[in-house]
Order: C-alpha cells, then sequence, then structure tokens
C-alpha cells in the first residue's frame, strides 16, 4: 500500500472471502475482481469480502470507494459502519443492483490507520454476480474513472435506448401505413419495415435490462426474455438485411426462416435451463446464434462484394462489424467471464437503424423522382388529350353548326309546307275548279304573303317575347280582320319574357295562334275576335276566342288541330280546344 496523500487512487485487489454456496462454507483469500459465475457455475449463495486499507496520513476531506460492479444485492461497511447497501440480501431472484457502477461517499472522520472494508453479496445464478477490484480516494481521484464507466454503461445505454425506441416506432408506422393495393392479401405491407421495428424493439429491452433494477416481470421470466430477445434481434437483423436489397442467396428466405426458428424455440429451453443452473446450455445457444449467421453472413458479403448495389455493401459492412464485435463480446462475457466492462454489441448494432432511416430516404427519393417524373409524363398526355378535345370540340361545332343549319331548313320547309304550301295548294285548286274568282284566288295568294312575313318576322323576334310575338301578329293581321268584318278585342299585358321559350319554341307559338286566328277568319264566320295574353302561376297563358259557329270537338282531329297538338307538345304547352255553337276558345298554356 502506497500513502493516502498521493497522485493516484488505490485499487484493492486482495480480500479475505467467506463464501456460502447453497450451504457449502469455504474461507480463503480471494484475488480481486471475484467473478462468481466463473468460480461457482450454476451455483447460488452469499459471499463475504474483508479488504485491509491502511493510511500513513487520515484525510480531512471526504474519500470515495467505487465498485464497479458488485453483488446482485450488497451492504458495505467501513470499520463496521454500514456505508451503503441496496437489496435483501436473503432472498434470491430479486432485484438486482449489480448491472450499473456504484459510487459510496466515505464521510471525514470514519477512515483511521488501519481500516476494513467489508462487503457482502447476494449472488443469484447465471446473472453475473460478483464483487469488482474496489478504487479508494480523494473526490478528484475517483470520480473521472467513476465518470468514465457511467457515461458508457448509463448514459450510453439510454441513448441506445431512446434511438431504438424511436426508429422502432417509426419502421412500425411505416409497416401499418405503407400498403400496396395491388399486391394480394398479406403481402400488401413490407415486411422489411415489420423486421426492422421487431430487431429495434426487442434490442432496446435487452439493452435496457441495465436500467431496470426492478424489472416488471417475476425475474425468472424476465430472464428468459432477454435471453430471447437477444435471438430476435439476431433473427430480425438478419431478415431485414435479406429483404433490404431482395437478395435471394442459398442461405436465405426459407431456409434461414427455419433455421432461425428452430433457435428461437430452443432458446426458451436454454434459457431455462439457465435458470435452473446449467448455463453451459445457454452459452452453446450463443454459439448456435453465431452458426446460423456465419454462413449468411459469408454469402451475403461474397454477393455484395461480387455483384451488389451500394446499399447491398453497406448493409455486409454492418453485418461484418457487428459479427465481429458480437464474437468479442461472447468471447469475453461468456468464455472468459470478465466482471465489470461493456458489450460493444449495444452501441454496433445502432448502424442497423442508422441503414434503415438511409433505405426510407432513399426509397423516398426514388419515391419523389418517380412521382416528379408521373407528374411531367401526365402534363404531356393532359396537353395532348386537351389538344385532342380542343379538335374534337372544332368538330363537333361544326357538325353543330351543320345540324342547325338542317334543322332551320327543315323548320322552313315545314313552315312553307304548312303555311304557304298549303294556301298555294288552294289557289291552284281554285284555278284549276274554275269556279273561284279572281278576288278569291288573290285572297288566297296574300295569305300565303303573310305567311311568309310572318316567318320572316319571327326570325328577328327576341327569345320568349310573348308580347312582340303577338303584337306582331296583330300589325300583319288586323287588317284582313277589318276587312272580313270582324271586330278585335285585344286584352294582351306586357309580360317578361319566358326564358325556357327559345327561337324554335317561339316558332311552334307563333304558327299555333295564326293557325288559330286563320280558322276564325275561314270557318268561324264570327264578328268578334278576343286576344288575352296574361302571366299566371310563374307562367303564361294565351287565349284566342271568337264568338262564331263552333264546331264538333268529338269529330276526327284534321290536319290543322292535329299540327296544333304536336307543336304545343314540341315546346310542353298545355292546349285545351274549347267550342259550341257561339263561342270557339284556344288555350294555350306555357308554365
Amino acid at each position: 500500500m502506497v500513502s493516502g496523500l498521493q497522485a493516484a487512487p488505490l485499487q484493492l485487489t486482495q480480500a479475505q472471502a467467506t463464501v456460502d454456496v447453497d450451504g457449502h462454507v469455504r474461507h480463503f483469500e480471494a484475488a480481486l475482481p471475484y467473478v462468481w459465475d466463473w468460480w461457482h457455475r450454476g451455483g447460488r449463495g452469499h459471499a463475504e469480502f474483508e479488504m485491509s486499507l491502511p493510511l500513513q496520513d487520515i484525510p480531512k476531506e471526504p474519500w470515495f470507494l467505487y465498485f464497479q460492479r458488485l453483488g446482485n444485492a450488497y451492504e458495505v461497511r467501513l470499520n463496521g459502519a454500514l456505508l451503503d447497501g441496496n437489496g435483501d440480501l436473503t432472498a434470491f431472484d430479486r432485484d438486482d443492483y449489480g448491472l450499473i457502477p456504484r459510487l459510496i461517499t466515505i464521510p471525514v472522520g470514519l477512515l483511521r490507520q488501519d481500516n476494513l472494508i467489508q462487503v457482502r453479496i447476494r449472488a443469484d445464478h447465471s446473472r453475473r454476480a460478483g464483487v469488482a477490484s474496489p478504487w479508494v480516494g480523494s473526490h478528484a481521484e475517483v470520480l473521472p474513472i467513476y465518470n468514465a464507466e457511467y457515461l458508457q454503461r448509463v448514459m450510453g445505454t439510454r441513448v441506445v435506448v431512446i434511438v431504438s425506441l424511436l426508429v422502432g416506432t417509426i419502421a412500425l408506422a411505416l409497416w401499418w401505413t405503407q400498403v400496396n393495393p395491388t399486391q394480394p392479401p398479406g403481402k400488401r405491407r413490407d415486411p422489411l419495415y415489420l423486421y426492422a421495428a421487431l430487431a429495434e424493439y426487442f434490442w432496446s429491452l435487452r439493452v435496457g435490462n441495465v436500467l431496470l433494477e426492478s424489472p416488471p416481470l417475476p425475474r425468472f421470466w424476465w430472464d428468459i426474455l432477454l435471453i430471447e430477445a437477444l435471438g430476435i434481434w439476431v433473427a430480425s437483423m438478419l431478415m431485414f438485411s435479406a429483404l433490404a436489397v431482395g437478395w435471394r442467396g442459398r442461405f436465405s428466405g426459407v431456409r434461414l426462416q427455419w433455421a432461425l426458428a428452430v433457435l428461437l424455440v430452443a432458446g426458451v429451453g436454454c434459457a431455462v435451463a439457465a435458470q435452473w443452473g446449467y448455463s453451459g446450455w445457454l452459452t452453446w445457444w450463443y454459439a448456435g446464434l453465431g452458426v446460423v449467421a456465419l454462413p449468411f453472413v459469408v454469402l451475403y458479403c461474397w454477393s455484395a462484394l461480387r455483384t451488389g448495389s451500394h446499399l447491398h455493401r453497406l448493409v455486409a459492412a454492418a453485418l461484418v462489424l457487428n459479427l465481429l464485435v458480437g464474437v468479442r463480446d461472447w468471447a469475453v462475457f461468456r468464455v472468459q467471464m470478465t466482471l465489470g466492462g461493456n458489450t460493444l454489441m449495444r452501441y454496433s448494432s445502432v448502424v442497423f437503424g442508422v441503414l434503415l432511416v438511409y433505405i426510407v430516404f432513399t426509397r423516398f427519393r426514388e419515391a419523389s423522382a418517380q412521382v416528379r417524373y408521373l407528374l411531367s409524363t401526365m402534363a404531356l398526355q393532359v396537353a395532348a388529350k386537351e389538344q385532342a378535345l380542343q379538335s374534337s370540340y372544332e368538330r363537333l361545332e361544326l357538325l353543330a353548326r351543320e345540324q342547325e343549319r338542317v334543322n332551320e331548313r327543315t323548320r322552313i320547309l315545314r313552315d312553307l309546307h304548312d303555311g304557304v304550301g298549303s294556301h298555294i295548294s288552294a289557289a291552284i285548286r281554285q284555278l284549276q275548279s274554275g269556279r273561284a274568282s279572281n278576288d278569291e284566288v288573290l285572297h288566297t295568294l296574300r295569305d300565303s304573303l303573310d305567311q311568309i312575313k310572318l316567318s320572316i318576322d319571327a326570325m328577328h323576334l327576341p327569345a320568349g317575347d310573348i308580347t312582340g310575338l303577338l303584337a306582331n301578329l296583330r300589325y300583319r293581321l288586323e287588317p284582313k280582320l277589318n276587312a272580313a268584318d270582324i271586330e278585335l278585342v285585344w286584352d294582351v299585358d306586357l309580360i317578361e319574357p319566358l326564358e325556357r321559350l327559345d327561337a324554335a319554341g317561339m316558332r311552334h307559338l307563333q304558327f299555333m295562334v295564326l293557325e288559330s286566328l286563320s280558322n276564325v277568319l275561314q270557318h268561324a264566320h264570327a264578328s268578334e275576335l278576343r286576344i288575352d295574353a296574361k302571366e299566371q302561376g310563374g307562367g303564361v297563358v294565351v287565349r284566342i276566342a271568337d264568338n262564331g259557329v263552333g264546331y264538333d270537338t268529338t269529330r276526327p282531329m284534321r290536319k290543322g288541330l292535329l299540327a296544333l297538338h304536336e307543336r304545343a307538345k314540341a315546346i310542353g304547352a298545355a292546349l285545351v280546344i274549347r267550342s259550341r255553337a257561339g263561342e270557339t276558345e284556344v288555350e294555350i298554356t306555357l308554365a
């Protein structure tokens, strides 16, 4: 031992040990660190270590005692005074306080020149119990050693757990939301994201155990879950690597899934055996994981070097890194049974999370480029379709104009046939008979001329202007009525234009009124003609009434009346004809 006022902390490496394993007690001098699983494989018990700490000078400030690992439960005394303790020393497989480094304060006045440090521990089987070589010294001497271990063991673990949970949540969200509806049921979600989520969640569980002194499950099942978590992580990472690049090597797909499934099932048995004290089975199970992973990694990397893409080679490098780190951790912590230290795989595993983020960004970039290409192609297609539609519209417009001209010619021919044609035919019959006077023939021809003028007038009337249409008929026909000694009673209101009555409807209405007036002039022998037009119930009612001889409405309708009904139907008007001796009324209702 060196002086207490030195520049470096003291490290105690020897102790008098009293060990009780399943009722068998031994006393011996032990070298520290004391690894319980190395000396008592499969056993559990208690141990007490007494370490001498002689000092030449007693410090006048608080000193510190630092253990890298200590027990599963522990109690530390100095010169008989209790310095620190955690956990129940008598109950096995309870809370575990040996997972993180322990810094214990030694108050001023407790140290003497001859000091005795007593450490009692509870050691559960296969739980890495033991006592590390303690460091003793001042705050400036011991704290840097403790901080370096705490930073790596505790803070580093927290960072890994947070990153793993974050990446796992993103992967799970991608797996749930990215659905391809073109695929058959059961294959619409990408299993790559599901394997990544499983790997990250179970790895955060495995690594985060360091931070849980009191697990949420009974210790027996909690330890089995932690062992299986490692197996699920390895299986998920191998499947993730294969799916990330679509690799179809000899040892991938179905074969790999079966091998990993068998290992996971066997892992449960090995974990249970380890809880019963057969820790060697668990060591061989870890080796089995390596045996399955090794050929996969070799073939995967060989394929990456030969024909692999950039992503394939990145994933291969991550596999090689984790394989080497895994072999190192297996040798250090399962074969050599080292107490203290930290597994490096907890940090190297983060590489897979980084790769997942890289894959997501790469796919997003490719999808964005594809969308931009599709949008540009769609824009060209839309422009082409618009050009085709424009051409089609122009052709349809030409056809519509041509159809309009044909319809107009048809209308003119119909009007000529129904109006002018009938009058000219009558004039011809009059001339052929030889019994008609010149005045009668002249009257018929003038009626024909009036019909032509009225047809021309109808072309210039505004659509829906019923008042204008009736006024125009009055202007053309009133001289004839006066010549026939027929008094005209005019009762037409100023009616707002009827929007639904277009030019064709106006011509149909004109013919209906003209036909009614012509019947009065030719057949009624009336002395009075009444024309009414009123707005009624949102529509217009036009009535033409005379005091002539009337006619029998039960007789079959002749050509003129049939034409009236056809034209009323064409414009959606209601036509009612009432006739008796001394009164005939034609009522046209436009709703």
